[in-house]
């Protein structure tokens, strides 16, 4: 059994906002779930700028207030040439 990959499931609680994001060159595109795996914010453009990075910020405060989330982990997917 893999310690490291049950250790990554068990981090993610009902208190637990995730978010993956999906990464490309000048727009990403990111999506916000429930540890259920329930959409709590459909998928949405986050521009590879500060300007862009500042906003995801800001979704993500408002959406930990919105629904009543403690804590975040935003996932992103590997890609080796990004």
């Amino acid at each position: 059994m893999n310690c490291t990959q049950n250790h990554k499931i068990e981090q993610v609680t009902d208190q637990t906002l995730v978010i993956g994001i999906d990464i490309a060159k000048r727009k990403h595109y990111a999506c916000m779930i429930d540890a259920r795996g329930r959409v709590l914010k459909k998928l949405f453009p986050v521009m590879q700028s500060k300007l862009g990075l500042k906003q995801l910020d800001a979704s993500i405060q408002e959406a930990v207030k919105e629904f009543g989330k403690t804590s975040v982990i935003v996932s992103i997917e590997p890609t080796g040439h990004y």
